[in-house]
């Protein structure tokens, strides 16, 4: 049994007359006829009483009508939407380490969002986004950033950093009494020591240089044992489950809180691209609200 034959019953069905049926779909007589036999020898009954003057549904022609109507009608809304999903223009997306959950579910009715495969760091995402190489970046930046290189930017997401130090401790610590790394490698560091130094001035924390690339990994775990003072995670940066030895403490007074923006090209007029920016973006993360919550002053989303 094949869809076409089904197809070719309903045909016969709404117009009662084989040739009629047969001009309807743009083929032969002899051949309709062949085709709606083949269908009744797989179905096991007989469809259609046919003399020289009618054609009429038989008892069982007329109980699988509806049956085939469906079955056909759910082939075209398949086609339709396959058709569609290939349409879609595809929408070049980079990231540094994070994305929102289900992302590609949540923007698959609208485009092909394509996530690249390199993943770099803010401020280079940021840069191919205003040179072309991607659409969209999730990233962080600051409005200068912004404005030289002409980008929007709309809050996706923001995480409260928290301390990660040794012992048994696991009451908040002021901000005051912790450190920050900030490494010497400033191509892969950028953003981060950017944000590390500006928290330090604002909060009395410790800046603790590294040259090791110990911002995240077990690296950065080995600087939490050697340091005595609790030591500030950076966003989203520990995939490496917690060792037993080593606690999280939440920062107070203040607490650092990093942004994820969504940047897209200011001249940018894709109706693709600019679906996909209204589907993930939204109302500000609660994390930003609170009061005790810093953000650097050139944060896009400093109030």
């Amino acid at each position: 049994m094949e869809l076409r034959q089904l197809r070719y019953f309903l045909a016969v069905a709404e117009e009662l007359n084989y040739g009629r049926a047969a001009k309807k779909l743009l083929i032969a007589g002899p051949s309709l006829s062949q085709q709606i036999k083949s269908l009744e020898r797989d179905l096991g009954v007989r469809l259609f009483d046919r003399d020289r003057r009618s054609v009429a549904l038989t008892t069982a022609g007329a109980s699988l009508l509806p049956y085939v109507r469906d079955l056909v009608e759910r082939a075209e809304n398949l086609r339709r939407r396959a058709a569609g999903v290939v349409a879609l223009e595809p929408v070049r997306l980079g990231y540094v380490n994070w994305l929102p959950p289900d992302l590609l579910g949540r923007t698959s009715t609208v485009a092909q969002v394509l996530l690249d495969t390199w993943v770099a760091p803010s401020h280079t995402q940021a840069q191919r986004v205003a040179e072309g190489g991607l659409d969209l970046a999730v990233c962080w930046l600051q409005t200068h950033d912004l404005e030289r290189l002409e980008l929007n930017a709309a809050l996706i997401g923001a995480d409260r950093l928290h301390a990660v130090s040794a012992g048994r401790t696991t009451g908040a610590i002021q901000a005051c009494d912790t450190d920050i790394l900030v490494d010497d490698d400033a191509a892969m560091w950028s953003s981060w020591n950017t944000f590390a130094e500006e928290f330090a001035r604002a909060s009395g924390a410790r800046i603790v240089s590294i040259s090791d690339s110990g911002i995240t990994g077990p690296a950065f775990f080995e600087h939490v044992r050697r340091s005595r003072r609790p030591v500030i995670n950076s966003p989203k940066g520990q995939t490496a489950p917690m060792p037993q030895d080593l606690i999280r403490r939440p920062v107070i007074a203040p607490e650092p809180c990093w942004t994820w923006s969504l940047v897209w090209r200011l001249s940018e007029s894709r109706p693709s691209v600019l679906a996909v920016v209204d589907l993930l973006t939204g109302d500000r993360p609660a994390a930003i609200h609170a009061a005790d919550t810093w953000l650097p002053a050139a944060d896009p989303f400093h109030q």
